[in-house]
């Protein structure tokens, strides 16, 4: 007996590179791109212990939760880290990146997230990355959330180290991820005795064993499965086109800020100034008197695959997250998420206009 996702040629070495390639074409990059397989932490913290370690000096960007980890990351490395943090309904401004260096001349490497989508914000990379490529540091990127709702681009932005995930706006796999990387991350790596080796982390052994080598023989079995997966998701966008799935992104990010005010009911977008919120996903205040969780968990009760999750940790009691992404950047995800918040917020005695915020609604998409 077999199954479509069994029994399968293996992949080779040419397919693997393959898809590298259109991953790099993707980001329009011209770097080295590596696919690792496993999930996107992967990349994230290999590329922080290869190039970081004692004497590094480190600006580490606190805008949600993964720039919490990334600092932790960086000590462990021995690296001194400087946060700077703002609140997670906000962005960080290249001003603030500008003031930190004259604080700190000797800041020489800058980890940063894109876009949080567990707070819904995103941060201005292209003014970032002009600061951060004047002082002459490196520039770690985590845009795994932020590719394909919105423009990622490593070479134009000065990114050393840009690591992204297909299972958000791409609508892909999340077992495998990838990185692309400079000559400068490289010499950085190289130059690091602490740089992971012989390491299921190790970004030195895919240069050595996989790009210096011509892309002739893989380090490991590959994920096939994942990798087939990540190869049909960027089809899919090519198909579609760039440009046209960050649009959506975009649309739905409108419609659902807009759609929720008009609701009324006391909801409000939790990051407050709109060119700072995420397209890949919206994040809204509860009223104080309404726990985010258990309005979110009576929403879902209606239609459990709404894109709808409540805030992590402490968040959990006030804010409430609409994931748009991927599948879910259209008129009736938002639409039918916004209208499940507002049938939960009427089952708790709360006034709202269901009709207004499908006007609302309806109105971004035109």
């Amino acid at each position: 007996m077999t199954h479509p996702f069994l029994d399968l040629a293996p992949l080779s070495a040419a397919h693997f590179a393959a898809i590298e390639d259109r991953v790099a074409r993707l980001l329009g990059t011209e770097q080295d791109v590596v696919i690792m397989q496993g999930e996107a932490l992967l990349p994230l913290e290999g590329a922080i212990r290869s190039t970081a370690g004692p004497g590094t000096v480190a600006l580490n960007v606190i805008t949600g939760p993964y720039g919490q980890t990334f600092g932790n990351w960086l000590r462990d490395c021995g690296a001194e880290v400087i946060d700077l943090a703002v609140p997670f309904h906000t962005a960080v401004t290249a001003d603030q990146i500008r003031e930190a260096f004259a604080e700190r001349p000797e800041i020489d490497f800058v980890s940063l997230v894109h876009a949080e989508a567990a707070t819904g914000n995103t941060n201005p990379v292209a003014e970032i990355g002009e600061a951060v490529r004047a002082h002459g540091a490196l520039f770690y990127l985590d845009a795994v959330a932020s590719i394909g709702a919105e423009p990622v681009l490593p070479d134009a932005w000065g990114v050393d180290l840009c690591v992204i995930g297909a299972q958000k706006a791409m609508g892909g796999p999340a077992g495998v991820s990838a990185v692309s990387v400079s000559a400068r991350a490289w010499a950085r790596m190289t130059s690091n005795p602490g740089a992971p080796r012989r390491s299921y982390l190790s970004l030195l052994d895919w240069k050595d064993r996989w790009v210096d080598a011509g892309r002739k023989t893989l380090l490991h079995a590959p994920a096939q499965l994942e990798m087939l997966a990540l190869e049909a998701c960027v089809e899919r966008i090519e198909a579609e086109g760039l440009d046209k799935v960050m649009r959506r992104h975009a649309v739905a990010a409108a419609a659902t800020r807009a759609g929720a005010l008009a609701l009324g009911g006391g909801l409000e977008p939790y990051v407050r100034d709109a060119t700072e919120a995420a397209p890949v996903a919206t994040t809204l205040r509860t009223p104080p008197d309404i726990i985010a969780s258990d309005l979110t968990a009576s929403a879902l009760a209606t239609n459990p695959t709404l894109p709808l999750a409540a805030g992590g940790g402490a968040l959990a009691k006030e804010m409430i997250r609409v994931n748009h992404y991927g599948v879910d950047a259209t008129p009736d995800a938002v639409q039918s998420s916004v209208a499940a918040l507002g049938a939960a917020l009427a089952e708790q005695g709360v006034r709202v206009d269901l009709e207004a915020a499908r006007t609302a609604v309806d109105g971004a998409w035109r």
